[in-house]
């Protein structure tokens, strides 16, 4: 079954040329054993029967003479009247057994014809070059020879139809592939603005095709609106409460400073301190979600100048595989790596980064020599808000439980994904953001 799937094409336009190609090679097959195998070999067998009563005259002539000469004098020119060379008696070079090409297509009727209805035959040879059948006959006068045109004896040519079946097949694959085509391109089409689409490009397109695929093409239209609807109104809603809040956090980090030094009052301005910082994460979030556009962006220059304003312990581990610009949104993806890397400082003492360029993908790794994070609390640590043990609290230090999150965000939106996993370089947590390219 495994060998059966590599053979079978996975594109659209492969499997369609199967879906063509296999029922004309079909066709093909039957017709060729149905009727040239049986078609050519009735009008053979006819033809050659008519040639047989020819020949069984000429021989009831030859064994009715007196002599040899005499049957030469009388049956020669009634062979010549009838089409046929008669060589009385046979030369050196008459046929002494049976012989046909290796591939002849009538050459087996032609034979068992001839001897089913001469007993005198000897042998029959159907290699000459011109197209001529020799035949060696045993009479009372010794051995003679008789050569008839092989049109006489079967259709001329059968290969002809052969070739023509063969190159009007061919012609006629090509055409509906053509036409098939055009019916295949809108889906190939579609296909391809739902790919750019799931990696947060829109791409314009307009629904063409027959009517099953136009209506798929409106349903992905209207289902890509209501989405970019859902995207625009949870940004302005997320901008707009994030923005309201800054008003009364102001004030009330205004009125703590006014108030004696106290323990509540330091708690109190350390809770409006960590709103604050969570509420600069919405916005900028919110603000390069909403206003940035995609762009081919060198990824290599743009984490390396993350690594360099990340200062020591951060380093640039090495680029695998062919670097190139990529498509990206370049404020959405600094701020994703930022995120990891200064997650990764928060509770490790080296964090190495690397790319890796593939033909369909950019991979970001982010690796430190941390505690880690546990693999049953890897999907829960890339949730909003999550605290996890105190061993790995997200919102230990500046953090405020969101850096994960955003990043997961971003390269979901990029067409990829957030992967977490152990470091096998330094036993820490392993960070992979995943870019479709």
């Amino acid at each position: 079954m495994s060998v059966v799937k590599r053979i079978i094409p996975r594109g659209l336009y492969g499997r369609a040329a199967l879906i063509l190609i296999v029922p004309i090679l079909a066709i093909q097959l039957v017709f060729s054993t149905e009727f040239i195998q049986r078609f050519y070999e009735d009008v053979t067998r006819q033809m050659t029967q008519g040639v047989a009563i020819d020949l069984a005259f000429l021989l009831d002539e030859i064994e009715a003479s007196g002599s040899l000469e005499a049957a030469r004098a009388r049956v020669v020119p009634l062979a010549r009247a009838l089409e046929i060379s008669l060589t009385l008696p046979a030369g050196q070079d008459a046929p002494v057994a049976d012989r046909m090409a290796v591939i002849d297509l009538s050459g087996g009727t032609i034979i068992a014809t001839l001897r089913s209805r001469l007993p005198a035959l000897a042998a029959v040879d159907l290699t000459a070059r011109n197209r001529g059948v020799r035949l060696r006959f045993d009479s009372r006068f010794g051995p003679f020879e008789a050569e008839v045109s092989r049109r006489r004896m079967s259709a001329a040519n059968p290969h002809q139809l052969i070739v023509l079946m063969v190159l009007t097949s061919a012609l006629m694959t090509v055409i509906a592939y053509f036409f098939l085509r055009r019916q295949l391109r809108p889906i190939t089409k579609l296909a391809e603005v739902a790919e750019e689409f799931g990696k947060g490009r829109a791409v314009p397109y307009k629904a063409r095709g027959a009517l099953e695929v136009r209506a798929a093409g409106r349903a992905f239209l209207d289902m890509r609106a209501r989405i970019e609807r859902q995207i625009e109104q949870r940004t302005l809603m997320l901008s707009g409460v994030s923005h309201d809040l800054r008003t009364p956090l102001t004030r009330m980090r205004l009125a703590l400073s006014l108030m004696p030094e106290d323990a509540e009052v330091a708690a109190l301005q350390a809770d409006v301190m960590q709103m604050e910082r969570m509420v600069d994460e919405f916005l900028a979030f919110v603000r390069g979600d909403a206003m940035e556009g995609s762009a081919p962006t060198d990824a290599v220059l743009l984490v390396q100048e993350v690594v360099e304003r990340a200062g020591t312990g951060v380093r640039l581990a090495g680029v695998e595989g062919r670097a190139g610009p990529v498509e990206m949104r370049p404020q959405a993806i600094r701020r994703a790596v930022e995120n990891l890397v200064s997650n990764a400082r928060r509770y490790g003492g080296r964090v190495e980064v690397r790319l890796v360029f593939q033909d369909r993908s950019l991979r970001i790794s982010v690796e430190d020599d941390g505690p880690g994070i546990p693999a049953g609390q890897r999907d829960e640590a890339m949730r909003p808000f999550t605290r996890l043990d105190a061993s790995r609290d997200p919102n230990l230090g500046a953090g405020v439980g969101l850096g994960l999150s955003i990043a997961s965000d971003i390269a979901f939106s990029h067409g990829g994904a957030l992967r977490l996993s152990e470091s096998d370089a330094l036993g820490g947590l392993k960070a992979e953001l995943m870019i479709a390219r």
